[in-house]
């Protein structure tokens, strides 16, 4: 069992309540700026207007304490992480928990989290077995706030495992608003009367939670679900004639793709979240066959703001583009190579989809991610990617753009954890249909938490990493170079730390590491920071 250490991000926004929209009003909403598309009007309602408040709400939500991943070794908080693996060596989870030494030993159950290539297949459950061992092991109180929706199939599955709710042990509500405490009383302390102790913990769990924000993220969480679920109704309201035909409709399946994507995003942030205890509560968004089944389409059918334009970045570049990309670039862009990524590559050669296939919004679904956000483009010879994101995530871009610039500069001969540090600076970006298409060079590596996963998980590497422990040395050479951009940022700027992506030295061909191997030890050869 490791530590883990505890860091505020930034404080929630302390914005006033708005009024949400009632399903009339999304309808209304939905149909002007179908209206809008149709006609090409450029003072219709964007799209961006259907979804900003569950933009708003996602942004909120994920602003709240989180889990350092990074720096499971800290000792701050009283934070501890007890990482599951299977006996083959698969990591499949882990608990995030909150030891609380007096009145009596005590875990604080945080936050479960099955690893990515193992939801969907009941480990959730497996996944509190072994956190009820490790408290029969340790003779330790267990302790959690289930927020879980009495509606959902997974509400009682603390009760079927020996959990009650704490008023059968106190004899008295201790609750305050919604919360419900349970508790796992092991063997060896199942004679002993521990009311007293018990009413003792959770009053100093109430005075312990606010100091990290635990219930405001679960509340959060909670009420970015209730979005997405309205959200959805309105789609799927509105479109109700055209879904069972929908293949043909670009406007209704860019609508469902961009839902799809956001609730995607979601579900990968929210698993930083301290306080969570809802574990796999997203699940219950599902999607109808008929959506899964549509086509993909991740950009609008007509750009309501204009014509496409390059906005910033290398002319003489741009200029090397080919002509078609710059008078249609999303167009010809979305049409190009998806980055074949390992976790991609990997899906397709099991579900026996070529490169080629046209990918539906039950595929994004399945992967857990939107492989298409990445396409690969080779210009004069030179191998580029081409990474979407919305135009309203731009200006936050730029100043990363900025910032690693000035970096770059310090970066000749600089090393950390023995890697050579690069940065990969944006070289152009161009607008159109709402997205902003942002270019990069292809480098020698993938992002840090699919190195690790891969490190974890692929047969073939598995063995590889339990006797070098490669995945611990890229945890390693990530938090040393996180902690250095950190060093070189002001405190104004901050608050970008946690938008710059880490991506670490790999073969993609052969899917495994890059490493270099001398007098001194194994380390990663590159890391590059985007």
């Amino acid at each position: 069992m490791t530590k883990a250490s505890v860091h505020k991000i930034s404080s929630k926004p302390s914005g006033q309540e708005h009024k949400r929209l009632g399903l009339n009003d999304r309808l209304a909403l939905i149909s002007l700026i179908n209206e809008g598309v149709r006609l090409g009007s450029s003072d219709s309602p964007m799209v961006a207007d259907l979804f900003s408040e569950l933009g708003n709400l996602v942004d909120a939500t994920v602003s709240g304490a989180k889990i350092d991943r990074l720096k499971p070794e800290g000792d701050h908080n009283g934070f501890k992480v007890l990482e599951i693996n299977a006996e083959t060596g698969e990591n499949l989870g882990r608990l995030n928990m909150l030891y609380l030494k007096k009145p009596i030993p005590c875990y604080y159950l945080v936050y479960v989290e099955v690893a990515a290539p193992f939801r969907k297949k009941g480990l959730g459950n497996l996944i509190l077995l072994a956190f009820r061992d490790f408290l029969i092991e340790k003779s330790a109180v267990g302790i959690l706030d289930n927020i879980i929706p009495e509606e959902e199939p997974t509400y009682d599955i603390y009760l079927k495992l020996d959990w009650k709710p704490v008023e059968e042990i106190t004899g008295t509500p201790v609750a305050d608003g919604d919360s419900q405490y349970m508790v796992f009383v092991p063997p060896a302390l199942a004679e002993r009367n521990l009311r007293d102790a018990i009413l003792k913990l959770v009053h100093h769990l109430k005075r312990k939670r606010p100091t990290i924000d635990m219930r405001d993220n679960e509340l959060m969480v909670r009420r970015t679900i209730d979005e997405f679920k309205e959200l959805y109704a309105a789609l799927v309201k509105y479109f109700e004639e055209g879904i069972p035909r929908g293949e043909n409709d670009s406007f209704m399946r860019f609508m469902f793709t961009r839902f799809v994507t956001k609730y995607l995003g979601f579900r990968r942030r929210i698993s930083h979240l301290l306080g969570y205890t809802g574990g796999e509560s997203l699940e219950q968004i599902v999607l109808d066959s008929e959506v899964r089944a549509l086509p993909v389409q991740s950009y609008a059918p007509r750009d309501l703001a204009g014509s496409p334009f390059f906005q910033t970045g290398d002319k003489e570049l741009w200029l090397h583009l080919p002509e078609a990309l710059k008078k249609f670039p999303a167009r010809i862009i979305e049409s190009l190579p998806n980055y074949r990524r390992p976790n991609l590559v990997s899906w397709m050669e099991e579900k026996g989809i070529s490169s080629s296939a046209t990918l539906t919004i039950g595929d994004l679904l399945d992967l857990g991610f939107d492989p298409t956000r990445l396409k690969e483009i080779t210009i004069e010879g030179s191998d580029f990617i081409f990474e979407r994101m919305q135009a309203r995530m731009l200006p936050d871009l730029e100043r990363r753009k900025e910032l690693l610039g000035d970096l770059n500069a310090e970066l000749g001969g600089v090393r950390l954890r023995n890697a050579a540090v690069h940065v990969n600076l944006p070289l152009l970006v161009i607008r159109d249909r709402g997205n902003g298409y942002v270019l990069r060079r292809k480098v020698s590596g993938i992002h840090w938490e699919e190195a690790v996963e891969q490190l974890q998980t692929a047969p073939e590497l598995k063995s590889l990493n339990e006797s070098m422990a490669i995945d611990v040395m890229t945890r390693s050479t990530v938090r040393k170079t996180q902690d250095w951009m950190k060093s070189r940022l002001n405190q104004e700027d901050e608050f970008l730390l946690d938008q710059f992506t880490y991506f670490v030295s790999w073969d993609l061909e052969a899917n495994q590491p890059k490493l270099v191997v001398d007098f001194s030890g194994s380390y990663v050869e590159s890391i590059w920071v985007a």
